[in-house]
């Protein structure tokens, strides 16, 4: 009887370990499963699609016939194996592939479209490298056969102008399907895909093939809403599209001076925003621009590349958006937009994503905790009631 009375007294301090270790792990556990899982649930659940003009007034089955739920998301850069450190890899990707899956799960959209600058390394990556950011970008963006996703060449994919070459072009559409002058059309509504590397204006052969498609398909569309100027024997031959005005989807954005116009949370920073744009390289030129807005006259642009959201207007009506990266490695707040879009009008909403700096103050905030905890524990740090009691006892003592 008193043995096994000794035994429990000295197998007491050994569970009081154990029980300490596995509260510690479970606290650990904790926080790695909310900062790297459950937090994109928190924040995402937040966003909801924006009404369009009249959806209120109509039932959910005739919304859900009608109006069609889009997502737009821009410079992913799938870092490569030249300048791409592994742990950045493993970071960033992880980052992303939660924060899409997690908004495919809860947001249900029709169609994804992504702007353009999927890969960072496209424009110079091996055949070996190349197969390599597909694969992962395939798992990362994975879907189900109830969500179309449409991506669009950037600059990154198939080189600046001078990089790019007839070779990465085609490798680019082989597998995402993608050629410039390309349209989509879904739910009547009309999407224009443009090539916007290509739009040099200098007659190369990548240049002419992608400006031709642009003006065959520019006909069709101005047919199809009997435009004054087209009379019906120009248009007698014509394939009759749906009459609605075209959204243009690209990489770059049409030519604006910089960004500093341009406002919001998620704009370019201060020290940035005067800085003039380069046309051909930070946007497009102003005669690029030009010829899109009189071929197409779009109710609506969309456009990445400059990593910072912007609303524009061109020729005073035409509305442009700049979509930011959704890369926390160009942003500190990575966003896409919700876009609730019908044959004749369209509602935009943006959907934050978890701030980076807000995760590592979680991360930082439960480290300092831990270690209290330990310290407390091997009696290194007098816990403060045990302070306070010998404070009591030395002041009776006197």
């Amino acid at each position: 009887m008193l043995g096994s009375s000794s035994t429990t007294v000295k197998n007491l301090p050994l569970k009081r370990r154990l029980c300490f270790l596995l509260k510690l792990v479970c606290f650990v556990g904790s926080v790695l499963i909310f900062c790297e899982f459950l937090i994109y649930y928190v924040v995402i659940f937040q966003c909801r699609w924006p009404d369009v003009k009249g959806g209120a007034h109509m039932s959910e089955k005739e919304t859900s016939a009608s109006v069609l739920k889009a997502i737009i998301l821009a410079d992913t850069h799938l870092l490569g194996e030249i300048k791409g450190h592994w742990l950045d890899k493993l970071r960033r990707e992880w980052q992303m592939e939660r924060s899409f899956q997690t908004a495919l799960w809860l947001l249900q959209p029709d169609i994804v479209f992504i702007l353009g600058d999927v890969f960072d390394e496209g424009k110079w990556s091996s055949p070996q490298a190349w197969a390599d950011d597909v694969r992962r970008f395939r798992k990362m963006f994975k879907h189900s056969v109830f969500t179309e996703l449409v991506v669009i060449a950037g600059n990154h994919d198939i080189g600046f102008h001078y990089e790019m070459t007839t070779y990465k072009v085609n490798r680019f559409e082989k597998v995402f399907n993608f050629t410039s002058g390309k349209l989509i059309t879904r739910k009547g509504i009309n999407f224009v895909l443009v090539n916007s590397v290509a739009m040099e204006g200098d007659g190369c052969a990548v240049c002419r093939t992608s400006e031709a498609k642009l003006v065959a398909l520019s006909h069709k569309l101005n047919c199809s809403q009997q435009k004054p100027n087209y009379s019906n024997k120009r248009c007698s031959d014509v394939e009759k599209l749906p009459a609605s005005e075209p959204i243009l989807l690209q990489h770059y954005p049409l030519f604006r001076k910089s960004d500093a116009e341009c406002t919001g949370e998620d704009s370019a920073p201060p020290e940035e925003k005067n800085i003039p744009f380069k046309e051909k390289y930070d946007v497009l030129s102003q005669e690029a621009s030009q010829k899109l807005l009189w071929w197409f006259q779009p109710r609506l642009i969309l456009s990445g590349h400059t990593h910072s959201a912007c609303e524009v207007l061109h020729a005073g009506k035409i509305p442009e958006i700049s979509v930011p990266s959704f890369s926390w490695r160009n942003r500190n707040n990575p966003s896409f937009i919700m876009g609730s879009i019908t044959p004749t009008d369209f509602s935009l909403q943006k959907c934050f994503l978890p701030f980076e700096s807000r995760v590592f103050t979680i991360y930082c905030a439960a480290g300092a905790l831990l270690v209290i905890l330990v310290l407390a524990h091997v009696q290194l740090l007098t816990p403060p009631f045990y302070f306070a009691q010998r404070l009591i006892s030395k002041h009776k003592a006197v």
